[in-house]
């Protein structure tokens, strides 16, 4: 099994259904980090100690804060490890359930596992982590079954514009006045809460804040 395991995961929360299943597999001394770059700089030093990590488990999102990043997500951050060493082995682990951005992380990073954040993420874990040990890819069971309401959505400028306005931190019952004064259309207070409902139900997403950090991860604002 695993014995050099790093965590980056910037809610405390969610460290926790980690590190149940990380004492459940009575594996000892995981490193946690909560930034990004505190991961990539572990990783150097790690490999200058020629004491390699033999796993990382990442989420995608990242909260910005007051501490300036050079790696925002965790997508960045497993490109970055991955360019530091090649043989690392990942597993992500977040709330994203939109399958082709998952099937991008197995097909464009090579990433060797995913768990769904959820009711039963610490027995999923479990899962992952000895599957990947094994050298086989490991995919949340809930995730494997087809949706295409989910795959087939894409992002129209107005949606992206939506978005964008929420990230720049403009409230909600301010965008009608803000697509009025610059003659965007729809901009009714009921067609922009009507078309980011139906953006969320479709990427099953059920807060503006995911919305937003959905977006964020994967380039789309």
């Amino acid at each position: 099994m695993f014995t050099k395991i790093l965590i980056a995961e910037d809610y405390e929360s969610s460290n926790i259904s980690v590190q149940k299943a990380l004492e459940d597999l009575k594996i000892t001394n995981p490193k946690y980090v909560n930034y990004c770059d505190d991961a990539l700089s572990r990783i150097k030093m790690n490999l200058l100690e020629k004491n390699p990590f033999e796993l990382l488990i990442t989420d995608l999102s990242f909260d910005e804060d007051h501490r300036e990043q050079n790696l925002k997500n965790g997508q960045q951050l497993i490109f970055a490890a991955r360019e530091l060493q090649p043989n690392l082995k990942v597993i992500v682990f977040s709330v994203e359930k939109k399958e082709v951005i998952i099937e991008k992380l197995f097909t464009e990073q090579h990433i060797n596992g995913y768990v769904k954040k959820g009711r039963e993420d610490v027995k999923d874990l479990k899962k992952a982590i000895r599957a990947v040990f094994n050298n086989e890819k490991y995919i949340s069971y809930d995730l494997k079954t087809n949706s295409s309401e989910r795959n087939s959505f894409e992002f129209s400028e107005y949606d992206t514009l939506l978005v964008s306005l929420l990230a720049n931190g403009i409230l909600l019952k301010n965008i009608p006045d803000y697509l009025k004064e610059n003659n965007i259309k729809p901009a009714s207070m009921s067609a922009v809460e009507k078309r980011l409902k139906e953006i969320k139900e479709s990427l099953d997403i059920n807060s503006n804040e995911q919305l937003i950090a959905f977006c964020k991860d994967f380039g789309i604002i």
